[in-house]
Parts: C-alpha cells; structure tokens; sequence
C-alpha cells in the first residue's frame, strides 16, 4: 500500500514539478553566472587598454632638462650694441647653450666627440634663453640659469628606454698607464681574471675581445671612466670615456667593474653618450619637470618639442563649426518630424533614411565632403570649416533621432493642456514641449559631440592631414585635430613618439570622458519623472 501510494499520480507529478523548478534555478544561475563572466571580461579588457596606453603614456608628460649657467655675451648677441628686439631675435642663442654643456667637458676636442655631445641637447633648447634675453635686453651681458631641452635620445635615456647599469666594487688595488685615450689596467688581485671568466661563461661567443653586440664593462677610477676593449688574465686594455683625475693607484674599494647591460649595437645612446649623461647626472645638472611644451607647442619633427597646442585648437574650432551647424539644424528637424509633419509616406521614406544614415560609415561622409564641399563649392582643403561641416552631417542623424525620442518622452498632458488654456499648436511645442525637453535633447548633442570628436576617417578624406606647427586663427586656415595627429604620430619610426601618441590618447579620452560625463549629468539633474 505504501509503495503504491509513493508511485502515485500526484507524486510524480510533484517530483516532475520540483525537477523543473530546480531546472529553472539552475538555467537562471547559469545566465546570472554568463553575465557576470561577461562583465568581467570586458572590464578586465578595458582595464589592459587603459593601463597600457596609461603606462605608455605618462613618460610624455615630464621632460628633462639641463639647468646651466650661460654667458649672454654682448658680442655674440648683440654686436652694434642696438638692443633691437629684431636683432636680439635673431642671434644664435643655440651657440651660447652648446659652449656651456661643453665647458662641463673640456676634454672632448675630437669632431665626432663634440657632435655627439652637442646631439645631448635639442634643437629647441635655446628657446626659453631668446625668450628672456627679447623679453628683458638688460640681460645682454649677464649670466643667466636657464633650463636646456635635451635630446630625445636623451630624455628616453633618463625615462629608462637607454640600460640598467650595474656596478661592483674592486677588491684589490688597480693601477692605470693615463689619464686618457688609451689606457692599460692591471691589479694585484683577481678582480678581471674573474670578472673574465663570468663575463666569458655568459657571452662564450667572443673571447677575449669585445665588441658592441655584447654589453659594454667599463672601469670606474679615479673620477673617470674606462671602456674595456679587451681582457687578460691580470689586465685589461680600454679607452677613457671620462678622463682621469690623476694616473695612480687606487685602493681596494675605490674603484668600480661597470657593466652596461643593454649591447652599445642595441641603444640609440652609446657608452661615451651614457658617461656623459651619468656625470652631469652624478653634478646635479638634470632636472625633471613637468612638459608644459607638450600643450603649449605644435607638431614638430623632433619628438622632444611635438605638442599638440594645433591639434587642440584645430579640434575646437571644428567642433565649433560642427554644433553651430547640426543642433539648430537636427532640433528643427525633430520638431518638424514629431509635430508638424503630416503622417504620410513621404515622411516616413525621410525617418527611415535618418535612420540608416545613423549607421552608415564614417568615410562615406568623407567622400561626400571632398566631392561636394571640396571638389564642388571649392572650400579650403584642411579647413576646420570643411572638418566642421563633414561632421555635422555624420552627426545630425543622431541629434536628430535623440531630440525626437526627448520630444516623445514629454506627456502628451503638457501640450493638451497648453492646447486647452487657448495657446496655439506652435506655441504648445515651443513654449511648453521643447523647454521640458532641452535635457533629452542637450543630453543626446553632447553624446554626438563626443562622436564627433573621436573621428578620423572622414577628416582624412577632406585633407586635415597636414603637418600644423602654427595654431589655426580661423576656420578657413590650415588645421588638424586631435585624432588626426594620433594617426600621424603613431606612423613616425621615431621611439620618441611612441609616448607622445599615448598621451594624445589620454588627452582624448579625457575630453571624451568629460563630454559623456556632462551629459549624465545634465540628465541626472534636469530629469523629471512623470
């Protein structure tokens, strides 16, 4: 009986019942459990992008600098003694910067040695000395501190792009044969024997001699530098990189083994290059500041002087066109198709249109600006005008179909009473529907705004690839925009600009951050709920 009362009807159908519900929980776990993986790696994808481009970045936003004392010397400068602004314009102040960083290194007389050495500073470096001295022509005459630009080899030398160095102190004594060019070092101990031995466990393929595929040993002694050419068992053969203090002995644990990890063949800065830079290092003469040039210069050829000052104000100027031209015009016609547009189907051919244009790519506006705005009207090529009007064509089917969705999302309530207290059906729209909707509308022309601004394609085609130095005064001169100079920058070979082209991404992404972060924000506070 009790087994037939268990077998029932009425018990398989609870235990089918209960079977299906947990079936049911454990599909709704499963989808809570794919959602949540899902989010968890797009988050974790988004956060590698970010810290990538962050990392890659944030070297371009310090620069180092060399702070001198530099002669302004009256001949040099100023040889009629005329203190024209013109004149003082004009005078090699580069000259002035070079003979300075050379009077820290008297020594090097060789031509090849003093280009390398005047190759540790910019071309720019002068600029913030002509500054001061047309500034100020009472300067003419005095010594003056300033802040040099180095190099770009340079500068990705001290943001660690150059070697790691390491450094062991010598046991034993050490003699030296000079003070400079080629030198012989010996030692009582076994500091080279064993230094050789490693040296040769580690690079067999060389012996005894070395060269510039493995990394450079040099010997530090004496407060000078020795590059080491060959080893023996008790001494080593080299040439002085730094000269010598003095030529004699010195004591166990006042000298150093230096080794260059990275091989001379694999670095732009080469082992004379890094003792320098080392040494004015070890003078507290390098300075690390924050790049004010990088939003204060244009587009340079050099990457130590790249700013993006014309990509900025290019990229205003053609936003600035851009919503001149696509709000009034995309609100009018939302107004139109929401409120005044009879139902037929001509109006419905021209919504589905707006919406296909909502989706059609970016280039194609871009071929349609160079063949009419260019071609056509003959407009100026580059010009944020054109720049302007292209991308208010690519946006205007958005602010267009989000300033109908705000119209939509206003209760009919409002017009009718409107309607019911005598005001005409313009005066409903106008005076009533549209204020109440300016937080949707406003909402969706910054989102295309942002749009707006990311894009690149459509301004290759009309020629906003062109190489700006100088800010754009107006609409019709010659300028780029932020996305354009990040496709430029990310083609260059230069090393340089690798960090540059990053922090013009984390200069975008900020303005981008910024435009979506308003318009949350006037939706949050101008948002009403019916």
């Amino acid at each position: 009986m009790t087994e037939a009362i268990i077998d029932s009807p009425e018990t398989r159908l609870r235990d089918a019942v209960k079977r299906r519900i947990a079936a049911r929980y454990r599909a709704e776990f499963r989808f809570r459990l794919y959602g949540m993986i899902a989010i968890a790696l797009t988050a974790l994808f988004l956060l590698i992008v970010l810290v990538d481009i962050l990392l890659k970045g944030l070297p371009a936003f310090t620069v180092h600098q060399f702070r001198f004392d530099v002669p302004v010397v009256l001949t040099d400068i100023d040889p009629a003694k005329a203190k024209d602004p013109e004149v003082l314009r004009a005078a090699d102040y580069h000259a002035l910067v070079r003979d300075a960083l050379r009077n820290h290194f008297p020594d090097v007389k060789d031509r090849v040695g003093r280009r390398r050495l005047d190759g540790l500073i910019s071309s720019g470096a002068s600029d913030a000395l002509r500054h001061q001295v047309v500034a100020d022509p009472s300067l003419v005459g005095k010594t003056l501190s300033i802040a040099a630009l180095v190099s770009a080899d340079a500068e990705l030398y001290f943001k660690g792009t150059g070697t790691a160095i390491e450094r062991k102190s010598g046991a034993s004594a050490i003699s030296v044969s000079g003070q400079e060019g080629p030198v012989t070092l010996s030692t009582s101990g076994s500091d080279f024997s064993e230094w050789a031995k490693a040296y040769r466990q580690r690079y067999a393929k060389l012996g005894e001699k070395l060269d510039a595929a493995v990394p450079s040993l040099l010997v530090a002694l004496n407060g000078g530098l020795v590059k080491v050419n060959e080893i023996a068992a008790g001494n080593i053969s080299g040439e002085v990189l730094l000269p010598l203090k003095s030529a004699g002995d010195a004591q166990a644990g006042t000298w150093q083994l230096v080794t260059y990890l990275t091989p001379e063949s694999n670095r732009r800065v080469k082992d004379r290059e890094v003792a320098w830079l080392e040494e004015l290092r070890a003078k507290g003469i390098v300075e690390r500041s924050f790049n004010w040039r990088f939003f204060t210069s244009g587009d340079s050829r050099e990457a130590e002087l790249a700013g993006i000052r014309g990509a900025l104000v290019g990229s205003a100027l053609t936003l600035l066109v851009t919503l001149l031209i696509c709000l009034p015009l995309g609100v009018a016609a939302a107004i139109y198709l929401e409120e005044f547009a009879p139902k037929n189907r001509a109006t419905e051919l021209i919504e589905v249109n707006i919406n296909n244009l909502a989706a059609v790519p970016s280039i194609v506006f871009g071929l349609l600006g160079l063949a009419v705005f260019l071609n056509f009207f003959g407009l100026p090529r580059s010009a944020p005008l054109v720049g302007g009007l292209v991308l208010a064509l690519l946006v205007l089917p958005t602010i267009i179909i989000a300033s109908r969705a705000a119209l939509k999302a206003v209760p009919p309530s409002i017009k009718e009473a409107a309607l019911g207290v005598g005001a005409s059906h313009q005066q409903a729209v106008f005076h009533h529907v549209l204020p109440l909707a300016m937080p949707g509308i406003l909402t969706g022309t910054i989102i295309g705004m942002a749009h707006a601004l990311g894009e690149t394609a459509p301004l290759l085609m009309i020629g906003m690839v062109a190489f700006i130095v100088a800010p754009a005064t107006s609409v019709t001169d010659a300028a780029t925009v932020l996305p354009v100079q990040i496709y430029l920058w990310s083609d260059l070979p230069e090393i340089g600009f690798q960090a540059k082209t990053a922090a013009a991404i984390i200069v975008l992404l900020m303005f981008l951050f910024v435009m979506n972060g308003a318009a949350i924000y006037l939706r949050k506070k101008f948002e009403r709920r019916w």
